[in-house]
C-alpha cells in the first residue's frame, strides 16, 4: 500500500466544522478508484483470515470501505447510523467528539453472540464515536471485535487510541502534527 499516494488525496479543510478543527477528508480518497482498491486490498488482507461474521460500518463515510470489507469477506453489512435513521427497535449510546456531543444507533437484532464483528471507520481521532459503536457492539456479546480506521490523528488534543485502549485496533495510516 502506498501510504503516500493516500495521503496526497486526503483533502484537508481547515475550520470545519467550527473554527479551530482540521477536517480530514476522505471523500477524496474515496473517488479515486486507485485509492479505493489499495485500501480494499489492505483491509482485506488485514481480516481474511480472522472469522468476521459482520462488518458494522460507523455513518457515514464507515459505510464505503465497510459494506466493500464485508461483500469481500462473506461478511454481512451492519449500518450504525445517526438516531432517528433506523427504522424499528434500535440500541443507543451517546458519546462526546471534539465539537459537541452526537449519539449513534444499531438495530436491535443486528449482531448476533457467535458473530465475530469489524467495527469501521474512516478516522480516528477522540475516539468518541467509535468507543460507542463498540458498546453498542459488545451489547451484543459477540464471539469477537475487531476495530479498524483508514486514517489516525496522533495530535495533542486528540487521544483516540488511549479512549479506544480495551480494543484491538488498526490504522492504515497515522498522521502527526
Amino acid at each position: 500500500m502506498d501510504k503516500q499516494f493516500l495521503l496526497d488525496n486526503l483533502r484537508n479543510i481547515p475550520d470545519y466544522p467550527k473554527p479551530g478543527i482540521q477536517f480530514q477528508d476522505v471523500s477524496t480518497v474515496f473517488k479515486n478508484a486507485e485509492c479505493l482498491r489499495m485500501l480494499s486490498d489492505e483491509l482485506y488482507g488485514l481480516y481474511k483470515d480472522k472469522g468476521i461474521t459482520k462488518v458494522v460500518g460507523i455513518e457515514s463515510r464507515g459505510f464505503v470501505l465497510g459494506a466493500i470489507l464485508a461483500a469481500r469477506l462473506g461478511a454481512g453489512f451492519v449500518m450504525c447510523r445517526k438516531p432517528g435513521k433506523l427504522p424499528g427497535m434500535t440500541r443507543k449510546a451517546s458519546y462526546k467528539k471534539e465539537y459537541g456531543y452526537d449519539c449513534i444507533e444499531l438495530h436491535d437484532d443486528a449482531i448476533k453472540s457467535d458473530d465475530v464483528v469489524l467495527i469501521h471507520d474512516d478516522l480516528l481521532a477522540t475516539g468518541g464515536s467509535m468507543l460507542a459503536a463498540c458498546q453498542l457492539v459488545r451489547s451484543f456479546s459477540p464471539k469477537g471485535v475487531f476495530v479498524n480506521f483508514i486514517l489516525e490523528l496522533r495530535m495533542e488534543g486528540l487521544d483516540g487510541r488511549e479512549a479506544l485502549k480495551e480494543e484491538e485496533v488498526t490504522t492504515l495510516i497515522e498522521v502527526t502534527r
